[in-house]
């Protein structure tokens, strides 16, 4: 699976645990050059490049979907991480792992947005 992480989602602590489990992970803590994307510009950079955007963002994030979906845009999905602290990193692989084991191909998750919360571990 392609994923992007947002900038509170660790790279080192999350997204090479995904790397080692085979899916190509980018990780915006890692890219210090695109910090300064806003939350709009950063869903459409993980569109574009089709990957699943991972984070933390549960205020700004569901918004910009909403807008998006009444305009008539696409995403390639979207885990929103809800009410899990950014140090539990185990407890975010293992929900993200179950989550695209629920939908394992790239194209399932074509405008599919889901929470990752502490209840679904």
């Amino acid at each position: 699976m392609r994923l992007f992480l947002d900038a509170h989602v660790s790279g080192r602590n999350i997204g090479d645990r995904l790397a080692e489990q085979g899916h190509d992970v980018r990780a915006l803590d890692r890219e210090p050059e695109l910090e300064a994307l806003d939350d709009e510009a950063l869903l459409e950079l993980a569109s574009e490049d089709d990957r699943v955007l991972v984070t933390f963002d549960v205020a700004d994030i569901p918004r910009i979907l909403r807008e998006w979906g009444i305009a008539g845009r696409t995403h390639a999905g979207v885990i929103l991480v809800y009410a899990i602290d950014h140090g539990e990193f185990g407890l975010v692989v293992r929900g993200i792992k179950r989550w695209l084991a629920l939908y394992p191909e790239q194209q399932d998750w074509r405008d599919r947005s889901v929470v990752l919360s502490r209840d679904f571990d």
